[in-house]
């Protein structure tokens, strides 16, 4: 598997030279200033002037269609109809919505300007209370997810067991993360292989399977003067809905406060909707599932910030969590 299917290539300077040359296709951005915010999957810039701030996302390859990326704005517009805080594209001099833009090595990368949203990110430090909060906005998402009506050329990415956790996943093969050993895989398997069963078991029925954020953390929550903003839709897509419960807790699931969490979670996700007994008995193997996918990710992501600062016992605390749940146990907290 080549990491540059999964990964930006290009330097962060050629990144530079297309977010200014992006920022040009506005009359809000002709002569703003462009700074590099993050880089994961895609990179995330602050264009700013004097008046106001945007986000300036550019997709990396090899991941989302021109479609697949109008499909979720046309989401985040239905969801701001409704009412809530989430990212609001601006239109292009050319009244366009996704860019186009040409690098230096003849391939072509897309980018969304974004309004700026003001707020204070929470930690994993924080009070667990604020995953009630979490709860509570994924749980307003999902009502909205289940009534809305898509266009009719609608597509996102789907999340489904295979896609997420098989030696052809959109993120990789997990074998491909660091320090497995040859019995790890083993006991991953037989774990993974539980999880399809339940999987399969449930099903995808509109009851518990539609259009997800997919990786509804903390860090994409912004909170001011008591509105909660939600950002960074990028991998939203057809999933079950309890994977955002998941989705919630990820590359933590390990730490001690983890099941206090997913209680708070799900305390605040009862506030604004139901979680049916059936997937309430599977909210274990949702939580291995994402574990695995996010081992995935780290294997064909190597090279990224996010990877390298999980260090060397991340994977190890991983098989220890596939043993808690082939012990019937909720996989969290070692």
């Amino acid at each position: 598997m080549s990491h540059v299917e999964q990964n930006e290539y290009l330097s962060i300077d050629e990144l530079q030279r297309i977010a200014l040359d992006a920022s040009k296709h506005y009359s809000q951005t002709k002569n703003a200033q462009v700074k590099l915010l993050c880089q994961s999957e895609n990179a995330t810039f602050m264009v700013s002037t004097a008046q106001e701030k945007f986000a300036l996302r550019i997709h990396r390859p090899n991941y989302h269609s021109k479609q697949d990326i109008l499909s979720e704005l046309h989401w985040l517009q239905a969801l701001q109809e409704d009412g809530m805080s989430v990212p609001e594209a601006v239109r292009s001099t050319n009244h366009e919505y996704v860019l186009t833009l040409p690098s230096t090595d003849g391939s072509v990368r897309y980018a969304v300007l974004f309004k700026w949203i003001n707020g204070d990110m929470p930690t994993t430090s924080v009070d667990p209370i604020a995953f009630k909060q979490l709860g509570e906005i994924t749980a307003t998402l999902h009502k909205h997810s289940k009534k809305w009506q898509k266009p009719a050329n609608f597509q996102r990415i789907i999340w489904n067991h295979d896609t997420m956790v098989c030696a052809n996943s959109h993120w990789g093969d997990w074998r491909d993360a660091p320090y497995l050993k040859d019995s790890d895989h083993l006991i991953i398997d037989e774990a993974m292989s539980q999880v399809k069963h339940s999987m399969q078991q449930l099903g995808q029925s509109k009851e518990y399977y539609g259009l997800i954020h997919a990786d509804l953390r903390l860090t994409n929550l912004l909170l001011q003067e008591g509105k909660i903003g939600v950002i960074d839709f990028d991998d939203c897509g057809m999933g079950w809905f309890m994977h955002d419960l998941a989705a919630a807790i990820s590359f933590n699931e390990h730490h001690q406060p983890a099941e206090q969490w997913v209680e708070q979670w799900v305390n605040g996700y009862e506030k604004n909707a139901h979680i049916s007994n059936e997937e309430y008995t599977l909210i274990p193997a949702f939580i291995m599932q994402r574990r695995i996918q996010m081992l995935a990710w780290i294997g064909s992501h190597a090279t990224t910030e996010m990877a390298q600062s999980l260090g060397t016992d991340w994977t190890h605390h991983t098989v220890k969590l596939c043993k808690k749940y082939l012990n019937n146990q909720l996989p969290v907290g070692i």
